[in-house]
């Protein structure tokens, strides 16, 4: 070990900074090049300040890419992908070979356009879309001390490093993921930002004028401006940067984009093009490369695969360390829902559905839901809750909860202020960081405030759960402005996204269950204001929610008609449905609390449950998408249009969401008269 060691620093020592930043360099121009698309100003711009972050700083071990107390390395300005890239082949990543910086931004490739999540060890979230890595490095910061407060500096002490562009702090998320960090004193949070001056049309001058760092300092952040060509600068900086514990930092590196470039350095035109062939030519010439494309001097690659290996040892004594740890505890720090605590969920949710059951009471779903987190909360002791400045109105704080406070990271649960885009920004950092479940809450109407970050939950396959309470025109007088007619449909369209309607408390609880147990795939909760009848009134241990759709009332003999509802429509069908026994026709009712769930049954099922007849679906919400489970013979009970300010009791019946309206379809369907 003592011999690596001392091959490990003559190996860096004998490549030099300058050969080592523009390995990389080199390695973005050419790459972007070959695929004829992408961004090589970035990546050339700051090759000087990730050189001295990962060769100085940087705790990884490239050989152990998922080391649960590494730093993490956040490219918030993904469009710079190939800075990275770049960075996780020098140093040695797995899976990141040569080929896959030749192939760049080709078909199933490990190096797409923008970083993704899950393409290739080293890449720690999904970025493009900008400020959207800022929001989750603040996650990651907060994770980190979460699980510090819990397990101690053996086993959870690192940094969160970020790279933020002028873009990223244009962002109207990058506001929010500011002040949030700053109040909590995050002093474990790094940016590095990309003062570069130029944006896609032009200098940044055409649009902002902003003094970032004044507007950081405004935020309680640490701040410093360096030149970010000066390799001991920037080292000063960060090592500043890191003896400060009460607050997250920010360093302005001053670069110039396309650092090389003979012509095109410095302006617009190296941000999202390839630089031409003799414009690269010229750049090699002005850097002193003269090596082949995608060649790498074997020196320059020792000094670059030695700094991959510089935390080897840091490595081995951490996981000496953690082997004391019991085995829930060690697999909590990656995945807090283990067998164990998954048993402990299921329990819980069963004995809740048994109070609901005994207790028969009438409860919005938002108080249901509040009910089964008591339940949960001692069985998942990484479940951290919060909410948007709506606590008491999403019911997400229980008589369990303890409040995290700026520096005290002992609680679990977060007041997120008015702040829901930077809400679910950061929840997605906490789930990448691993060893956190986060849930938050808001109204169902400000899921539009979320929406990037809520895609992006689903396209990097977290499990987070966004808590949406007011759901409908039920929610009553705050009227249209707040009453949600479009966004279940909006939600739905997304890929890999749960959209949970529950019709009861027992359905509220099933849905808990299967959030917390979906590891791959993020949940909507689209919870009520008004209070819903119980439906399931019989003890069931089956989780009925779990298949999408069932059947909650199936008639005596053939069906005439089905009754399909989600929420708390349910209880109109299910009204209806007496209402048309009472005349002679046969009506089954299906709850539906799930489509997603529903579509990925069988085909088999899907039409036992829907029946062969005529349909009729209810929801409080815009009938967008219900075509595919009504079929040619089906009726919508819904909204066609915004809604209205009035007691929730009078909006249902002023837009014709009632019972009879759901009889009255039915008889039409199957051409009968109301005797």
């Amino acid at each position: 070990m003592e011999a690596d060691t001392l091959m490990q620093d003559q190996a860096l020592q004998a490549a030099s900074h300058q050969d080592m930043a523009n390995a990389i360099r080199a390695l973005a121009m050419d790459a972007v090049q070959k695929a004829d698309s992408g961004h090589p100003g970035m990546p050339m711009g700051m090759a000087d300040v990730a050189t001295v972050l990962f060769t100085r700083f940087l705790k990884f071990d490239a050989a152990h890419p998922d080391w649960p107390d590494r730093d993490r390395f956040m490219l918030s300005a993904g469009h710079g992908s190939m800075l990275l890239y770049a960075l996780l082949y020098l140093t040695g990543y797995p899976e990141m070979e040569l080929e896959e910086l030749k192939n760049f931004r080709q078909l199933h490739s490990r190096t797409p356009g923008h970083p993704e999540y899950g393409h290739a060890p080293g890449i720690e979230t999904t970025t493009g879309p900008l400020g959207q890595g800022l929001g989750n490095a603040v996650g990651m910061a907060l994770a980190e001390r979460l699980l510090n407060r819990r397990y101690g500096d053996a086993i959870v002490d690192h940094y969160t490093y970020c790279v933020a562009g002028d873009g990223c702090l244009m962002e109207g998320v990058s506001q929010e993921a500011i002040s949030l960090a700053g109040h909590l004193k995050l002093g474990r949070l790094i940016v590095l930002f990309d003062d570069n001056e130029v944006s896609i049309d032009g200098p940044t001058g055409l649009a902002v004028s902003d003094d970032q760092i004044e507007r950081f300092k405004a935020s309680h952040w640490h701040t410093a401006r360096i030149d970010g060509h000066d390799p001991e600068a920037i080292a000063l900086a960060i090592e500043n940067a890191k003896q400060i514990t009460d607050r997250p930092s920010l360093i302005a590196c001053r670069t110039i984009i396309g650092y090389g470039a003979p012509s095109k350095a410095g302006t617009a035109a190296t941000h999202g093009s390839p630089l031409g062939e003799e414009e690269v030519k010229g750049a090699r010439e002005k850097l002193h490369w003269h090596h082949q494309p995608f060649e790498v001097p074997k020196p320059v690659l020792a000094g670059w695969r030695a700094a991959g290996a510089r935390h080897r040892r840091a490595y081995e004594a951490w996981s000496a360390a953690a082997k004391r740890l019991d085995a829930s505890a060690r697999a909590g720090l990656t995945d807090p829902i283990d067998d164990k605590v998954k048993a402990a969920i299921v329990a819980a949710v069963a004995a809740v559905k048994s109070d609901f059951v005994r207790e028969g009471a009438k409860l919005a779903t938002r108080q249901s839901s509040q009910k089964v987190l008591e339940k949960l909360l001692p069985a998942i002791p990484g479940l951290i809750g919060g909410s948007a400045d709506l606590t008491g109105s999403n019911g997400t704080l229980t008589k369990l909860h303890s409040p995290i406070k700026p520096g005290d990271f002992a609680g679990n649960y977060l007041h997120y202020g008015v702040r829901e885009h930077g809400m679910a920004a950061a929840m997605n950092g906490m789930s990448l960081h691993g060893g956190i479940v986060p849930y938050g809450g808001t109204f169902l109407i400000f899921s539009d405030y979320c929406r990037p970050s809520i895609r992006l939950s689903a396209l990097m396959q977290q499990r987070v759960i966004y808590v949406m309470t007011h759901d409908s025109i039920g929610l009553g007088e705050d009227g249209p402005t707040h009453q949600p007619v479009e966004h279940l449909a909006a939600l739905r369209a997304v890929p890999n996204l749960n959209v949970m309607r529950p019709a009861d408390q027992v359905e509220c609880a099933e849905c808990w269950e299967l959030a917390l147990l979906a590891k791959a795939t993020p949940t909507i909760l689209a919870l009520t204001r008004q209070g819903v009848p119980l439906l399931r009134t019989a003890p069931a241990a089956e989780n009925l929610s779990a298949k999408g759709a069932y059947v909650l009332i199936e008639p005596k003999g053939a069906r005439d008609v089905t009754l399909i509802g989600t929420g708390s429509e349910v209880a109109l069908a299910v009204e209806a449905a007496k209402a048309l026994e009472g005349e002679g026709i046969s009506a089954a009712v299906v709850s539906m609390p799930c489509w997603e769930l529903f579509e990925a049954q069988s085909k088999s099922y899907q039409n036992t449950v829907l029946g062969v007849g005529p349909r009729v679906a209810v929801e409080a919400a815009v009938p967008f998408g219900w075509s595919r489970w009504l079929g040619p013979q089906g009726a919508f009970i819904g909204m066609h249009g915004f809604g209205a300010s009035a007691p929730a009791q009078h909006l249902y019946k002023h837009f014709g969401i009632t019972a009879e309206a759901v009889a009255a379809a039915a008889r039409e369907l199957i051409g009968r008269t109301k005797r």
